[in-house]
């Protein structure tokens, strides 16, 4: 890609948010000269979105491809196919409540994977509906330079799409939730990296359609179990899972979440896993594993390259 005009493949994945999809294809028409392509992956909602997609301003409208998920697929299963189906070689993965309002954040965010081939993901800044950014806290990192991390928050990011073919995409039994840091962590194995532009912001308006606290409690405990005990060696995942598995009663009392037959619904998931688990799993190196965990705490600067001349 060095030394060419780089071009996107926007993705989007929805379901039953008719509202927030409109508007976030309303906002491609910011970076309409930037992308080729708009692959919309339908969830299984429980109302068609072809109406949404004919709405679109017609610069949008010609470039949209709808892929209709058969229910009970989920949408990390339709993040895969998209990738798959992409023709570009970056692509812009947003979740229908979130939106572009800078053109210009895009561009510094593409420009970085055009420059840096070492380079698998570029980490948007979550921001309000009037520009301002989220509280640092909850951005891939509290950094206010642009750096290394170790995971991009999947509601918007660039992606390279050679690595995430490459690298088997999302864990697909994850269903919901947990998809991004489990494929960071083998971005990681893999010699690449994973960089956080806090000044390339991108909307993120959470719309509460869909939305369940205990359905998130589930998710977010059971698939960081599996992401253990699909990726860590053996001795530290015996070690690990049972002190993830006892998070669940610290955020639910936390979060104040009513959740009857919560942890019974993870042991039973994860015992339902580990035959296939324990056939495919592959381990990553301890090294990998090190650098990930110190990206929780520290964040290298990350320097761009000059522009690659003509």
């Amino acid at each position: 890609m060095a030394g060419e005009a780089v071009t996107l493949t926007v993705g989007i994945a929805t379901r039953n948010r008719p509202k927030a999809l409109a508007r976030c294809l309303e906002s491609i028409a910011l970076i309409n000269d930037m992308v080729t392509e708009i692959i919309v992956v339908d969830d299984a909602s429980d109302r068609p979105v072809h109406p949404i997609l004919q709405q679109a301003p017609a610069g949008i409208s010609k470039k949209i491809r709808l892929v209709e998920l058969p229910a009970g697929l989920g949408c990390i299963a339709g993040r895969n196919q998209m990738m798959r189906l992409a023709s570009n070689a970056v692509v812009l993965m947003l979740d229908d409540d979130a939106y572009v309002i800078d053109a210009g954040a895009v561009r510094r965010a593409a420009d970085v994977l055009v420059r840096h081939p070492d380079v698998a993901a570029v980490a948007c800044a979550q921001a309000e509906a009037d520009g301002s950014p989220w509280p640092a806290a909850m951005q891939p990192s509290p950094a206010a330079y642009g750096c290394y991390v170790n995971a991009y928050i999947g509601c918007a990011a660039l992606l390279r799409r050679s690595v995430f073919i490459e690298l088997g995409g999302y864990q697909e039994s994850f269903f919901f939730y947990g998809e991004e840091k489990d494929y960071c962590l083998r971005v990681m194995n893999a010699g690449y990296h994973v960089v956080y532009l806090p000044d390339a912001l991108v909307a993120h308006v959470p719309d509460r359609s869909g939305r369940s606290d205990s359905r998130y409690l589930r998710y977010v405990v059971r698939n960081d179990c599996l992401s253990a005990m699909y990726n860590e060696p053996l001795l530290l995942a015996l070690l690990t899972v049972p002190v993830r598995l006892a998070r669940y009663a610290t955020m639910r009392r936390h979060g104040r979440v009513r959740d009857p037959g919560g942890l019974r619904w993870i042991l039973g998931g994860l015992m339902a896993a580990l035959p296939g688990i324990w056939r495919t799993r592959t381990p990553v190196r301890w090294a990998s594993i090190r650098r990930w965990r110190s990206l929780r705490r520290v964040w290298p600067r990350f320097e761009s390259s000059p522009a690659p001349s003509a």
